[in-house]
């Protein structure tokens, strides 16, 4: 994978190495911190919520650290007017937004609602059903220019301008043919992030690689990719769904 790296490693060890003002874009799903031993619906059983050890609720200063050491991070190795994506639920989005706004020189461009086509039902039957998560689309530099294909999105939605509330569905069951991750997002979500803001050749960075959905669409789509995945399982899941990327004729754009 000579335009495509993937480490097996730890995301502040590896971004630490990467040259600051390097990255065109980088679209990550950080740790939610939602696994409290609590129930969730899943093909019409009842299962527990708890993805992994890495999404283990923890206090408030420790996950306020954690987030603020990667989004400094990403902050460094962006190019001026590069631009970070990130997903979240309430568990995590608003620390994540509290914090960007404190680094005087992002800006949100965006808030993304993602409505999911078929959320599991609430079992408990005492909230609202939980069917949304927000995308943050940030900008480095409050004074550049972003990349943002404009053309292509409206011609995407029909000829009208695309909103800021996009509707789709879960990740198709290709798209675990050969492995999956408890919070993989559909390609067809990260394939609108990468060719709304991206272009050709640009290097794209997922720092909380999973199973490497933002690899795969970013070799499908002519971009460079650097996925960092502290997890061997699912770093190996990763390597072999970018491999068999690799071996599919490219889209030419």
């Amino acid at each position: 994978m000579d335009s495509h790296k993937l480490y097996n490693d730890d995301c502040f060890d590896v971004m630490s190495k990467l040259d600051e003002n390097s990255i065109d874009c980088i679209i990550t799903d950080p740790p939610y911190f939602l696994s409290n031993d609590g129930i969730t619906c899943k093909s019409g059983k009842m299962v527990s919520v708890n993805k992994g050890t890495w999404d283990v609720r923890k206090g408030f200063d420790e996950i306020y650290s954690f987030n603020l050491n990667w989004i400094e991070e990403s902050y460094r190795i962006l190019k001026p007017g590069g631009t970070l994506w990130v997903s979240g639920t309430y568990h995590n989005i608003y620390t994540i937004g509290s914090i960007v706004d404190s680094i005087d020189d992002f800006r949100i461009l965006n808030n993304i609602t993602w409505v999911k086509t078929a959320p599991p039902p609430n079992l408990s039957c005492r909230f609202f059903t939980h069917s949304t998560e927000t995308l943050l689309w940030i900008r480095k530099g409050k004074k550049t220019k972003h990349y943002f294909n404009y053309d292509l999105m409206k011609e995407i939605n029909q000829g009208k301008q695309m909103k800021d509330v996009w509707v789709i569905g879960r990740p198709k069951k290709a798209e675990k043919e050969l492995g999956k991750h408890p919070t993989q997002k559909p390609e067809e979500l990260i394939e609108r992030i990468i060719l709304s803001s991206t272009e050709k050749n640009d290097l794209v960075l997922d720092m909380f690689n999973g199973s490497g959905t933002t690899g795969v669409v970013a070799v499908r789509n002519n971009r460079r990719y650097i996925g960092i995945e502290l997890d061997k399982e699912f770093y190996e899941i990763s390597k072999r769904r970018i491999e068999n990327e690799l071996k599919k004729p490219k889209l030419v754009l």
